[in-house]
């Protein structure tokens, strides 16, 4: 119940040459069971700003910033005063047309996840929206229409470098995840992505697939 802020830094296969001692697959799913603590797992630095401003303003529980140590781009390049990240999850990119699918990604996964989205409409013509999720618990706090509105009725894709226990609640009994399901290889970071296929390719591949 206090504000104690816990910043996390081994994320998972991006640690790369490491090795497997370094790289927690599981840990993600152990803390979003924890009760009464939020997971932040920002973005880009925009998102990483938002999380701290959110932990701070914490006054009843606990949070852990989950940081990425390899280097990722900027993908929210617009200025605006309002902190997205405070609903949990919100719309990063959302398609011209009616959208197809929604790719649903958290922290170093989220530059895939839009990368997959341009990949699915220049290559494929399918509308896919991004929705970048670095908290689940202040978006399960949100009411069922705010959701509805983030996550849309179009079929789900999540991506995220971990393992998949609880992301069913998101992408639903018919959706398709892309992320960890084994561990154990010691490699740089580009090329573990790779070799566990979490890779735009990969993740446009399972939308088309519940797109068709």
């Amino acid at each position: 119940g206090q504000r104690v802020i816990y910043v996390m830094a081994h994320d998972s296969i991006g640690l790369g040459g490491d090795g497997p001692t370094h790289q927690p697959v599981e840990h993600l799913a152990m803390l979003r069971a924890t009760p009464n603590l939020n997971v932040f797992r920002p973005a880009d630095v925009i998102e990483t700003a938002e999380c701290w401003e959110l932990a701070l303003k914490s006054k009843d529980r606990p949070s852990v910033l989950v940081l990425s140590r390899q280097n990722l781009p900027m993908l929210r390049r617009s200025h605006s005063d309002e902190n997205r990240s405070c609903q949990g999850a919100y719309i990063l990119r959302e398609p011209a047309k009616h959208r197809a699918v929604t790719l649903i990604a958290t922290g170093s996964e989220v530059e895939i996840a839009v990368a997959a989205a341009e990949r699915l409409e220049t290559e494929h013509g399918a509308a896919a929206a991004v929705v970048s999720m670095p908290c689940w618990e202040l978006f399960e706090e949100q009411d069922s229409a705010t959701r509805k509105a983030v996550l849309g009725s179009a079929p789900r894709v999540a991506v995220e470098a971990a393992a998949r226990l609880g992301w069913d609640r998101w992408i639903g009994e018919t959706g398709a995840f892309v992320g960890m399901t084994g561990f154990g290889a010691s490699a740089p970071a580009p090329d573990l992505y790779r070799h566990f296929n979490i890779t735009s390719e990969a993740v446009a591949a399972a939308a088309l697939k519940l797109i068709i």
